[in-house]
């Protein structure tokens, strides 16, 4: 989440006629996230999260995000529900830009997860790959290790002395390709599970926000993105990777979800891709989002330290022990 678009009373206004729900008297800016522009919308009793879609996120795919969150939501997956305007459409026009306006999700994120809390996004994760095959939705996974070599190209080296990490990208990034597995398990993914879109309340798992990088692939793959994002220590600026987490996330997608071995033994080439994947979009956004953007940017070279971790691991057992 994050804001780049302003928006006015004038619009609130023209939200309020174009809904029927109780009318929204407040708005506030949401800082959180790196994608969208998201605010904070309050009726006299009520709370809804305003998206307006930015650059990122392609027109003709906004709709799969839509009904995908409509349809867990109707499965019974703890996540925002997008809401129908007057017309019975999800998406609306503001500023000139597609929005759509989702349910409030109650709880926070946490800024560090302990092992049960692993073991519990685990178990939803795992919830949600079994909900998502009652779905017949279909998106191609923009994010996936095909689709990055154009992101790669367009990053700014500025200078000489990022000559070395260039390198380091693109050697990094070939071998990863040729590593690629072919054909494991796959389904519809959230592909976003990051500390700051999962919530608690009370320490129990309220639910899961921010849908707008859902798309079909690997199963196995949700849950390297979730080892990069969930499972490291942080002590000041070095990072660790914490293996009691790894071991209780897959435990937790364990007891609902059984994973093949060919899955496990793709475990490390999908985590290098992972933070592949993430490496490239931070060091993106740092050079390329504009300063006069309400946002806070993330620090690329976490993702730089966890891809040499993953470097330096090869089995499965290797995350566990």
């Amino acid at each position: 989440m994050a804001v780049y678009t302003k928006i006015s009373k004038r619009d609130i206004y023209f939200i309020n006629k174009n809904f029927s729900i109780e009318n929204f008297d407040n708005f506030e800016g949401i800082k959180q996230g790196i994608e969208n522009t998201n605010y904070l919308l309050k009726s006299k009793n009520k709370k809804f999260i305003l998206t307006i879609f930015e650059k990122r996120v392609l027109k003709k795919e906004i709709p799969f995000f839509m009904k995908l969150m409509d349809q867990l939501s109707n499965l019974n997956i703890n996540c925002p529900k997008p809401l129908k305007n007057r017309q019975g459409n999800f998406i609306i026009k503001l500023k000139d830009k597609s929005a759509c306006i989702v349910t409030f999700l109650s709880g926070r994120d946490k800024k560090n997860l302990n092992c049960k809390n692993c073991f519990d996004v685990g178990k939803m994760v795992a919830q949600m790959h079994l909900s998502a095959k009652n779905i017949k939705l279909y998106r191609k996974n923009s994010m996936g290790i095909n689709n990055l070599q154009p992101l790669l190209d367009s990053i700014k080296f500025k200078s000489k002395k990022f000559t070395n990490i260039e390198k380091f990208l693109k050697i990094n990034f070939q071998d990863i390709k040729k590593k690629w597995p072919k054909k494991l398990p796959s389904g519809i993914i959230h592909g976003d599970l990051f500390i700051d879109n999962i919530f608690f309340k009370n320490n129990k798992l309220s639910g899961v926000i921010d849908f707008y990088f859902a798309a079909n692939d690997y199963f196995m793959y949700e849950i390297a993105i979730c080892v990069n994002a969930l499972c490291f220590n942080k002590d000041k600026t070095k990072f660790s990777i914490n293996k009691k987490k790894v071991k209780n996330l897959i435990k937790g997608y364990e007891s609902i979800k059984k994973i093949s071995q060919r899955e496990k033994k793709s475990l490390n080439i999908l985590c290098r891709g992972a933070a592949m994947r993430y490496f490239l979009t931070r060091l993106y956004d740092y050079t390329n989002t504009p300063k006069t953007a309400l946002i806070k940017i993330k620090d690329p070279r976490e993702y730089y330290q966890k891809l040499v971790i993953h470097n330096n691991l090869k089995t499965y057992k290797d995350y566990l022990n």
